[in-house]
């Protein structure tokens, strides 16, 4: 009897490495299931979401330095108002002081590069001090639209998507306006639609 019962020991013996084993085999896979959240939910919180916000930041302070460069400065007056009066005077001083304009609106051109299947429409106001302003672009239109043309479908995609690209727009627009009219005469340019499709 006493080697029946070492049959069962010897065989209870060979079971336990074998789950032992399938324990060890399991444990890899264990730790993959849970490391693996674990360590991207680290570098998102850690690295990526720093960057992006360092990313967005930067941005943001570019806009707003552009948009204070951009933006038309009010003239003051001596009691700290806005130049016009307060008491119903608006006097010629007021009104000396307003740029004229000259609207364009609804320029289509196709970018240059894209083949034709990449377009930029655009709505902008051209300003200045002179007071014929709007006399010289009316009797001039042909050259003003042509020029504009030529500036706007001379732009690449990848022009557009650079920092600043507006204002760089501006600034070669004004100029071809001005050697339009062999003068100063435009002075700014606001956009009041920018689409590219």
């Amino acid at each position: 009897m006493a080697a029946k019962d070492a049959e069962p020991e010897v065989a209870e013996e060979a079971t336990k490495p074998a789950s032992a084993k399938a324990k060890s085999s399991w444990l890899p896979l264990i730790l993959a299931l849970v490391l693996a959240p674990a360590i991207t939910w680290s570098v998102a919180q850690f690295v990526l979401l720093p960057q992006l916000k360092a990313s967005l930041m930067e941005e943001a302070a570019d806009t707003e330095i552009v948009a204070r460069r951009d933006a038309p400065e009010k003239k003051t007056g001596p009691g700290g108002g806005d130049g016009q009066g307060g008491s119903g005077d608006h006097g010629q001083e007021g009104a000396t002081d307003i740029a004229q304009g000259y609207k364009m609106e609804n320029v289509v051109v196709n970018l240059a590069g894209t083949m034709g299947t990449r377009y930029l429409k655009a709505s902008f106001m051209v300003t200045g001090s002179d007071p014929d302003l709007i006399t010289k672009f009316e009797g001039a239109r042909p050259q003003v639209v042509d020029v504009t043309l030529a500036v706007l479908s001379g732009l690449t995609l990848a022009d557009l998507e650079e920092p600043g690209s507006k204002n760089i727009i501006r600034e070669r627009l004004v100029d071809a306006y001005n050697q339009v009219f062999g003068g100063h005469v435009a002075e700014q340019l606001y956009f009041s639609e920018f689409v590219i499709q």
